[in-house]
């Protein structure tokens, strides 16, 4: 049996910019996946704090240190910028590996710099 488990979180980013017609994703800047462990390509759920809504696409890399957090596709009428957003990326792992795992939580301020890291 396998068990799905968060593995990393970007939590309260800041969406940067909103592209409606783009072929779908969450372009995240590189170094802020590498902070949370999120791979090019990888599945993530994205949590709007502001209005509620929860999607899930994908994540491709944006240019390292610009801090961008652009919502794609149509996904993008589900954000505005600024809003504030949670994006959690998750793993199958046996109980027992689970019982090990510790997630990688990067915690962000208003402009996408990292004030925590766990």
């Amino acid at each position: 049996m396998q068990v799905k488990v968060l593995k990393s979180k970007l939590h309260r980013a800041r969406v940067t910019a909103t592209k409606l017609h783009y072929p779908g994703s969450i372009a995240i800047d590189q170094n802020l996946m590498q902070a949370a462990g999120i791979l090019p390509y990888e599945s993530v759920l994205v949590a709007n704090v502001n209005n509620g809504n929860r999607f899930e696409t994908y994540v491709v890399p944006a240019k390292p240190g610009s801090r961008e957090i652009v919502v794609l596709g149509a996904a993008a009428q589900l954000a505005q910028p600024e809003d504030v957003v949670i994006i959690l990326g998750f793993a199958y792992c046996t109980p027992q590996e689970a019982a090990e795992l510790i997630p990688k939580v990067v915690v962000l301020d208003e402009k996408n710099e990292i004030v925590n890291q766990e």
